[in-house]
């Protein structure tokens, strides 16, 4: 019995050229506010789907890149930019405004679900109160 061993395959033909950079290193990308906001925009769109990975992959950003503009945008820094401006980092007030802005955002959806779910515990005890009057006075069990 024979084993035949496949002859090794060569595949430098594949590659373009012998080095990753041949055309020289690449300029940096630089987003307008107007980029930033319409990266948001679909990057959260594309979240509700569970394809912001994919998305952030396709455009070739960070996940960094996301949280500053995301800061940004919430401290008001982005709003009436015009194209060219560079928008730099926030300042100590700004961050603060972010901050308190998602604060507030949470709470205001953690008081929503709150009240929603007071509104049920109060319709069950309606429910319930309702069902004990209309029950037999009659039929209370006795002492044992």
């Amino acid at each position: 019995m024979t084993i035949s061993i496949p002859a090794p395959v060569e595949d430098n033909d594949r590659m373009a050229s012998p080095r990753p950079r041949a055309d020289g290193p690449r300029r940096r990308r630089a987003f307008t506010p107007a980029d930033k906001l319409t990266h948001l925009a679909a990057y959260e769109l594309a979240c509700e789907d569970g394809g912001g990975g994919a998305y952030q992959r396709r455009e070739g950003l960070y996940s960094s890149l996301i949280c500053e503009w995301r800061k940004q945008r919430d401290a008001g820094v982005l709003d009436g930019k015009k194209p060219g401006v560079k928008v730099g980092k926030l300042t100590a007030e700004q961050a603060e405004i972010a901050r308190l802005t998602r604060e507030l955002e949470r709470a205001n959806k953690r008081l929503t679900t709150t009240e929603a779910a007071l509104d049920i515990m109060g319709k069950a005890h309606a429910l319930l109160e309702s069902l004990s009057e209309r029950a037999d006075p009659g039929d209370k069990p006795g002492k044992r």
